[in-house]
């Protein structure tokens, strides 16, 4: 089993449009299921802490009930951790989920980016969805370079900024910045499903997209837990041989 951090954005309102968001409940719920299915343990945190504002459940969606009628999933969310003081040493992913106000508070937390960069660094995942890669702006490596820089990701595209009428509403085009900051912006027809998987980025582009990063970010920490077994497997044979030949010896000593 292996620690899965969510980050949900902290603004309840876009820009000063009066207009409500919050985090897209659809895109939380989807992934949650898929890491909880798969025996992960997950954890939440925000910008700012406490309970995070979020969009509008959808009731006949099951997946999206069951996430907001799960005991534990409900007191995790009532006072989430601020990423300034969350530990990146204790996750092996940390999972950015979208909705438009993450376009005003993801790209300017520096406790956000030190976490996402912190875990990374360590060899954890990193995986975001729509409008969640704003918190993958800016993130410097320990080698220097920008994470997005030279990779492929996917994200809310121009044109379902433009569909969804929010184009003169947001601070900035999410994919447009990324490419300014050196990523190829992977993107499939408007609100259809695309996940692009670059080393240990996950990227998607839509609600439609979560429960895929979701999924590609499982079979990676598939991988990860495969090698560590297989590791502990050989440590375990090398200290067996080792006692059986030291047994071997005393036993040649004897005789």
């Amino acid at each position: 089993m292996k620690k899965i951090l969510m980050v949900l954005t902290s603004v309840s309102e876009l820009g000063d449009t009066g207009e409500k968001t919050g985090y897209n409940v659809a895109e939380a719920a989807h992934p949650w299921k898929v890491f909880k299915d798969s025996g992960h343990f997950v954890d939440f945190a925000s910008i700012q802490g406490g309970q995070p504002p979020r969009d509008e459940v959808d009731t006949k969606d099951p997946i999206q009930v069951a996430f907001t009628e799960d005991e534990t999933t409900r007191a995790g969310l009532y006072n989430t951790a601020r990423v300034d003081v969350v530990d990146p040493g204790q996750y092996d992913a940390v999972y950015l989920v979208g909705g438009h106000g993450t376009m005003w508070d993801f790209p300017h937390s520096d406790g956000l980016r030190k976490l996402v960069a912190g875990i990374y660094n360590a060899g954890g995942l990193v995986g975001a969805v729509c409008h969640g890669p704003a918190g993958l702006l800016d993130v410097e490596l320990d080698n220097g370079l920008r994470l997005v820089e030279g990779r492929r990701v996917a994200a809310f595209t121009n044109d379902e900024e433009v569909a969804v009428g929010k184009d003169k509403v947001i601070p900035f085009f999410l994919a447009d910045r990324l490419e300014e900051q050196g990523a190829t912006h992977v993107s499939a027809d408007a609100f259809e499903e695309k996940v692009v998987v670059d080393e240990r980025l996950v990227t998607g582009q839509n609600p439609a997209s979560a429960a895929g990063v979701a999924k590609e970010m499982e079979k990676l920490l598939a991988e990860v837990i495969h090698q560590e077994k297989a590791e502990e497997q050989h440590e375990t044979e090398a200290l067996r041989a080792e006692k059986d030949a030291l047994k071997a010896a005393a036993a040649e000593d004897e005789s």
